[in-house]
């Protein structure tokens, strides 16, 4: 590994280190009618209260939904200290938390059985018997005792896992938060894993319900100092202030003698098998009250990370065909009734925050913060926040394959394109005109005339080009960033053959259309070479509408189907549109659209030879009116 790389690394690593955030007034967000803000809270004289059943209502909503049993108080209570009683980031660190352990197996733990007993005595990772004066529980890595060649991650960090969950069920912890010793002395480059400790700062930055108070990192080599010199001077003024690197002589000026082990300079007679072994419980059978919210998906079982694989109940195009023919319309409009009046999955916490409000173009179409795209927050740009209406929805076999997003307002063009460049997306689909029966769709967020340009913060699109073709425009974009001096081409797609109210009289232009999509999105993934690490299939596609759930939702559950229908001669609508739901919240948004993703796979069929011309044919006029 070369310096310039573990630096990065490195500046990832301790830019995890801490985020705080600050309240500006009435920041809570809720549904149902729960209402209330920490600043009215501390006012009332009851905060923890409050805030914990509001916490309680919001989590316990999206339990509900997978008959698991609820949440209690005083896990809740852990959370909400954790983030100062912020309803809406304990929320998130909940399912951040839950997320991590779900995606690094660290569920239904066996502190009693190899190999997870011999890492939790090792002494390579404890929580000291002491704490420091203001009340902080003492953590401890010695990084000499890793090494990476005879130890295997995942079992390492379940070991942090148990450990720090022991550590903060004492109210205590819980109050006055967590100092991380980082000891490297006589650690060799041998004994440092640059993922590991990523994994471990992020897990204590946003994914453990902890407050980290400091970092100190102890008798760093000299090999560590180079990187770390880089790359501090690109750290956040509040994360400097928290990651301090020292000399073993000065850890003393931190923390009193009788808070450090002997060997860095303090009193206290390192025991790391008792102290450990304190957190032990008499014997294995004491079940994780979490561990049942941890192992629920947040959707169907995937397969390659994707929502969308073929199922028991799928459909050959035959099946398809009956089925359409015995339902007729109206059944079918009766299916799609069946999906819409079922809860969303999830929570829309952070999408309602009254502070976000602006940021949707719908009041009522709000995006799940479980699949939400969450934008970075620049450095030179405190002010600007994480939160844009979009989600990440798979596509066929491929984990976020899109990025379903409502059209853009002026007052979040720049948000946009932050999220075109963070994402590398290559393509973005358009399936509304700007305006449509005198009413405004979307925003003009892209330079409409070859060489011109529109800026936002650090980021210039220019216009390369457009080509007019018959029922779509193709614009060819730069967008140059005056941070990194990269530039990169985006493809802009825009259907044109949507009218306003209904659905397309024919699906064979949409069809071409998204078939255009999917080359151009071949072909611009082609381009990168080896330096893209992501899906075979690139990055995610941006598809947007006006609200971003209904032609959105449309163009995307005709894509899935269509992809299942070429791998394995199946695909059932129902079941996509379920799944499509539990990511993008209300996709398809009228029986109507829900219909012409039978109608217009028929007629794809058809058009292409799978089906006979007039049983297809006969299938749809039988479910039209008047049959």
């Amino acid at each position: 590994m070369g310096m310039r790389s573990l630096a990065a690394g490195l500046g990832v690593l301790l830019e995890a280190a801490s985020a705080p955030r600050q309240c500006s007034g009435c920041h809570i967000g809720h549904l149902g009618g729960v209402g209330g803000c920490r600043a009215k809270a501390k006012r009332s004289g009851f905060p923890s209260k409050m805030a914990t059943k509001q916490f309680l209502e919001e989590i316990n909503k999206w339990t509900g939904q997978y008959n698991v049993s609820p949440l209690s108080w005083n896990v809740a209570v852990k959370f909400l200290m954790a983030r100062k009683f912020d309803v809406l980031r304990a929320i998130e660190l909940f399912h951040s938390y839950r997320e991590t352990r779900l995606k690094e197996g660290i569920v239904k733990l066996k502190p009693h059985e190899e190999p997870l007993r011999s890492e939790l005595l090792s002494g390579k990772f404890t929580i000291l018997s002491v704490r420091d004066p203001s009340g902080a529980s003492i953590a401890l890595f010695t990084a000499k005792l890793h090494h990476p060649s005879k130890s295997v991650q995942h079992v390492v960090l379940q070991a942090l896992f148990y450990l720090l969950d022991q550590a903060v069920e004492s109210f205590e912890t819980q109050r006055n938060g967590l100092v991380f010793i980082y000891d490297m002395a006589g650690s060799q480059y041998t004994n440092f894993e640059l993922d590991l400790s990523k994994k471990i700062l992020n897990l204590l930055k946003g994914a453990f319900p902890a407050r980290l108070k400091k970092v100190f990192i102890v008798g760093a080599p000299m090999w560590f100092r180079v990187p770390y010199s880089i790359i501090s001077l690109l750290l956040k003024e509040k994360l400097r202030e928290r990651v301090q690197m020292v000399k073993m002589s000065e850890l003393k000026e931190h923390l009193p003698r009788e808070c450090l082990p002997e060997y860095l300079g303090g009193s206290l007679k390192l025991d790391p098998l008792s102290w450990n072994c304190r957190f032990l419980p008499q014997q294995n059978g004491h079940p994780d009250p979490l561990d049942e919210l941890i192992l629920v998906p947040l959707a169907a079982p995937k397969d390659n990370g994707s929502v969308h694989v073929p199922g028991p109940k799928s459909m050959t195009l035959q099946e398809l065909l009956d089925h359409v023919s015995h339902k007729q319309k109206q059944g079918i409009y009766e299916e799609y009734e069946d999906i819409r009046r079922r809860s969303p999955t999830g929570t829309f916490v952070c999408s309602l925050a009254p502070y976000n409000q602006e940021k949707n173009r719908y009041g009522d179409v709000p995006c799940l913060d479980q699949t939400r795209v969450k934008l970075a927050k620049p450095y030179s740009r405190p002010e600007l926040t994480d939160y844009i209406n979009a989600s990440f929805m798979d596509g066929y076999k491929q984990r976020n394959a899109y990025i379903g997003t409502q059209g853009p307002l002026e007052n979040t063009y720049g948000d946009f394109w932050r999220m075109v460049w963070e994402q590398n997306v290559l393509v973005i689909v358009m399936t509304t005109r700007l305006e449509e029966g005198g009413r405004r769709k979307c925003g003009q967020y892209w330079p409409l005339e070859k060489d011109f340009q529109v800026c936002f913060g650090a980021l210039t699109i220019t216009n390369l080009g457009v080509e007019n073709l018959s029922h779509y425009k193709k614009t060819i974009l730069e967008i140059h960033s005056s941070e990194t001096r990269e530039r990169r081409l985006v493809s802009h797609f825009q259907y044109l053959s949507w009218p306003d109210y209904g659905v397309p009289s024919s699906a064979a232009t949409l069809i071409d259309f998204l078939g255009a999509v999917k080359q151009q999105q071949r072909v611009a993934v082609s381009t990168l070479g080896p330096r893209f690490k992501g899906h075979p299939r690139g990055p995610p596609v941006v598809v947007h509408c006006s609200a971003g759930i209904g032609r959105t939702g449309t163009f995307c559950a005709l894509d899935i189907c269509l992809s299942q229908l070429q791998d394995v001669g199946t695909l059932n609508i129902y079941q996509t549109v379920l799944r499509m739901r539990t990511q993008r919240a209300f996709s398809i948004q009228t029986p109507e659209q829900y219909y012409f993703c039978y109608t217009a796979i028929l007629e794809h069929a058809q058009r292409e030879g799978l089906l006979l011309a007039n049983h297809s044919r006969a299938a749809q006029e039988k479910s039209s009116p008047g049959h």
